[in-house]
């Protein structure tokens, strides 16, 4: 972590290259400042009359007492006694701030979070990085007992037991897994895991471990297998039994839901939660979330199992996250990276896909006219859980799914520990008639280094070797547009293949040219995380709209995966994209918490307008709306539905920079903001 005195300002970057800047005014350095309790990364102390932070959620904890107060989505002031405080500030590097004294807290016009004090104070700001930065391994056996055995270390990520376990803040990356003859576990993992209260006895098979894995790291489970047993679940010397084949996968993942949405309505009986809009449901279940707040987790697995959850099931939000991962030791290691997302997890099944299911072949004739686009990737129906995002890391390819490798999850450890410098990307253009997207994808990068750190190179009609050399660099997003040929990416002297690419430097990509695919897989496997393809010849017109919206929202802090979901919704043959690598990967950071996105229904003068946040990192968070009325927070997931004039919906969509659905396309906020204006001003 990086921090600096930076003009008027103090300025934190983490590995991750992701940024929080903090305006002081009349900020002095001084050694003398309250210490914080919070555990930070990097620290700074100093004397000011005045803070300024970005719009988001923060807590302020009395420090002597058990009181906290939260702001979010509202005017304020607030004003606070003199006393002990530390502020939680819900960036996108975490910040804290620790004030003896007294203040005041407030969001002017929700475009930043001011801390006001009454003359010059010492105060301490801490800064904690969100990126995967453990550094411990665990080492264990090839086999299911060994697995087994690891996966009952891996709740050490966690940072409490209570039911506070559920905000995305108090899980961090479990230990990474290594294999070898004996067991080797680091003090500083054995230390951090809980006394076991839940026990998972399961068959001893990959097969059974593997969904279970998700379920065990959150619970803080021991896990034992054993020959010939049936999956079940022991807490507070109960037994559940789990199941057998698919049933028992379905039933770990509603067992993980039902657990983690009920710690995410009982953690507000404690200190650091405001009360969400769901929380008025504890009164309609049969739960004592005061005596549950801090019981053990096997005790409230067991009074859990009392609520009829379907009857409030539609209050939470849509699950955010299934991956479905191939029963081999490749995906047990891969399994520390997915787990603070806390997915559920399945074994891959699939059908072949039925012809009904793609549009007819003679669709072909109005595609990229001359281009002999690689043979078109056979994809399969895969069997999915209820969620909204779904990875695949197994054999083939399936439909609405990002296609992952274990290469991704390895790669992605490489590019952090880089705070220094810009985020690079390179945008190239091998097709003159693609012109379009291509400046347009480099003017919304060009717009977007106006806040971040972006370094943006232009490059054209490359070679061979010059685009293999680009490859080769150490750049953060490619941006290709042009052709692929079953040889490889076209160049005006033949094309490259990624394989014989020494090894890719480059973080993400957008191979936007037809049939892409195996050469993006190629570019994973040769050192990539994430990148968007193509499965078959896309329509020049329909690359560019996609194209151009994927550029915008990766440019704006939307996971790979999710980034070309909603870019891909502007065209017909939205699916023939695809993202290959880890899908939740984030490049860039966003303006607030969480990318938004939001639809717009118009009906005469009123419209209704749909707004939620979602980031498949972030389940279990909480969000606030920004509008000029009372707003109760919601978990990062769910959605407002507000009903609104036009100009209320202009001056709200001109706050912000996210995608909305208005009319059958998506539309940027600001700009759909000055097209609604001008129909309204021209009336």
């Amino acid at each position: 972590m990086d921090v600096e005195i930076d003009g008027d300002g103090v300025r934190a970057v983490d590995e991750a290259k992701t940024a929080v800047r903090v305006e002081a005014d009349g900020w002095e350095p001084s050694a003398a400042a309250p210490a914080l309790d919070a555990p930070v990364d990097a620290e700074l102390t100093g004397r000011t009359e005045r803070l300024e932070f970005p719009p988001v959620v923060v807590a302020v904890d009395d420090v002597d007492g058990e009181e906290s107060t939260t702001l979010g989505g509202r005017e304020g002031p607030i004003s606070f006694s003199p006393g002990a405080y530390e502020l939680r500030i819900a960036a996108p590097v975490r910040t804290f701030l620790r004030i003896d004294g007294p203040f005041s807290l407030a969001q002017p016009e929700f475009d930043r979070t001011v801390v006001s004090f009454p003359g010059p104070t010492a105060v301490r700001l801490g800064f904690q990085s969100r990126a995967d930065s453990t550094r411990e391994s665990v080492t264990v056996p090839r086999s299911p007992e060994g697995v087994a055995t690891a996966l009952s270390t891996l709740s050490a990520a966690f940072r409490s037991t209570t039911a506070d376990r559920s905000f995305s803040s108090m899980r961090e990356r479990p230990p990474s897994l290594t294999f070898g003859e004996t067991v080797s576990i680091p003090d500083a993992v054995r230390e951090a895991v809980p006394e076991h209260s839940v026990e998972l006895r399961l068959p001893r098979s990959l097969s059974a471990l593997l969904p279970a894995a998700s379920l065990a790291h959150y619970l803080g489970a021991e896990v034992s297998v054993a020959e010939g047993v049936e999956p079940s679940l022991r807490a507070g010397g109960e037994r559940i039994d789990l199941g057998q084949g698919r049933c028992y996968e379905r039933r770990v993942a509603a067992l993980l839901r039902r657990t983690f949405w009920l710690d995410c309505l009982v953690r507000t009986a404690g200190p650091h939660d405001a009360a969400v809009r769901t929380a008025d449901l504890l009164d309609r279940l049969p739960i004592d979330a005061d005596a549950l707040y801090d019981a053990e987790i096997a005790e409230r697995l067991l009074a859990y199992r009392a609520v009829d959850i379907d009857a409030v099931a539609d209050a939470f939000p849509e699950w955010h996250l299934s991956m479905y991962v191939e029963p081999t030791y490749d995906g047990v290691r891969c399994l520390p990276f997915m787990l603070a997302d806390v997915p559920q997890l399945f074994t891959p099944r699939s059908s072949p896909l039925s012809d009904e299911d793609r549009l007819d072949s003679s669709l072909s004739a109005f595609y990229r006219a001359g281009v002999a686009a690689p043979d078109p990737v056979e994809l399969r129906d895969a069997e999915l859980g209820p969620s909204r995002y779904h990875g695949w890391l197994a054999d083939g390819v399936a439909m609405d799914t990002f296609k992952t490798l274990p290469a991704a999850y390895e790669n992605r450890s490489l590019y952090r520990g880089r705070a220094d410098g810009p985020i690079s990307v390179v945008a190239v253009l091998n097709e003159a008639e693609m012109r379009e997207e291509h400046s347009r994808a480099a003017d919304i990068y060009r717009r977007r280094a106006e806040k971040l750190d972006i370094d943006i190179d232009v490059r054209e009609s490359l070679t061979v070797d010059e685009l293999a050399n680009v490859i080769e660099q150490r750049h953060d997003l490619l941006h290709f547009v042009g052709h692929c040929e079953p040889s490889g990416l076209r160049c005006p002297d033949g094309t490259l293949s990624i394989s014989s690419v020494d090894r890719s430097r480059v973080q993400t990509f957008f191979l936007n040219a037809c049939g892409s695919y195996e050469e993006g897989k190629a570019l994973v496997r040769k050192g990539s995380v994430a990148g968007a393809v193509t499965f078959e010849k896309v329509l020049n017109s329909h690359a560019a709209k996609v194209g151009t919206m994927f550029a915008r929202l990766v440019a704006h802090g939307y996971a790979i995966e999710r980034a070309l979901a909603l870019a891909r919704r502007r065209v017909i043959m939205g699916k023939d994209y695809a993202v290959v690598g880890d899908g939740t990967h984030v490049l860039t950071q966003t303006d607030s918490l969480a990318g938004t996105e939001a639809k717009l229904v118009r009906d005469g003068d009123a419209f209704t307008l749909t707004h939620g946040m979602l980031s498949p990192s972030l389940a279990g968070g909480r969000a606030f709306l920004n509008v000029d009325r009372d707003c109760p927070p919601v978990l990062i997931g769910n959605e407002w539905e507000l009903e609104m004039d036009a100009a209320e919906v202009v001056q709200f969509l001109r706050r912000g920079e996210f995608p909305v659905v208005y009319r059958g396309d998506i539309h940027w906020c600001t700009e759909l903001a000055e097209e609604l204006a001008a129909e309204t001003a021209g009336r």
